[in-house]
């Protein structure tokens, strides 16, 4: 079996996010995609997302009636800062003998070396590193595995969409409808 794992603090989660799901999917012969929101991001300490239950509902109803993608709360319950490599020792313990792949965006390729047990998180996953439109592909540091994603890139982020929401744009295009429905009744993003 091989397993996608799709970590970050979808806040909210977008159609780019959705897009690039089913690209590795299709591209790295998947047989599922685990999304796992972040309880707290290590490199971003000071940030504040919406709640988790929150950010879990909309990810629900982003991936409502796929069959190959479902989420997990792992990081949300464990809380404190999400350390990747806790949690793909966790989903490795569930799913013994399965090829796990990490998807990642290039702009935390560099980043590699500095997260927590680094040369042990190379040897338990393939990175698939998530081209942003426009820039440059960075090289992955020994002794990472990558494959580039080709995809669908769409040059849209999660802190895009918050800025757009705070000052009273139109986000609609950008998110599932029920996930823009969440955004709104919830009153999130707004200053």
């Amino acid at each position: 079996m091989r397993i996608g794992l799709y970590g970050g603090s979808f806040d909210p989660v977008h159609l780019g996010h959705l897009l690039v799901a089913q690209a590795a999917l299709e591209e790295m012969a998947l047989d599922r995609i685990i999304f796992l929101p972040a309880a707290r991001s290590p490199f971003k300490p000071d940030t504040s997302t919406a709640p988790g239950g929150i950010r879990m509902r909309m990810l629900r109803m982003a991936l409502a009636g796929g069959t190959r993608f479902e989420v997990d709360d792992l990081e949300l319950r464990r809380g404190g800062v999400s350390y990747t490599v806790d949690t793909v020792r966790e989903i490795a313990a569930r799913h013994p003998g399965a090829e796990l792949c990490w998807l990642i965006g290039a702009d935390h390729v560099p980043t590699l070396p500095q997260w927590r047990e680094a040369e042990t998180l190379a040897g338990l996953v393939e990175f698939v590193v998530i081209p942003r439109p426009g820039e440059p592909s960075a090289g992955l540091p020994a002794p990472f595995r990558l494959r580039p994603l080709r995809g669908w890139p769409l040059r849209v982020s999660s802190s895009e969409i918050r800025q757009r929401v705070a000052a009273g744009r139109p986000v609609r295009h950008l998110l599932p409808a029920g996930v823009a429905e969440v955004v709104a009744n919830e009153g999130l993003y707004l200053p």
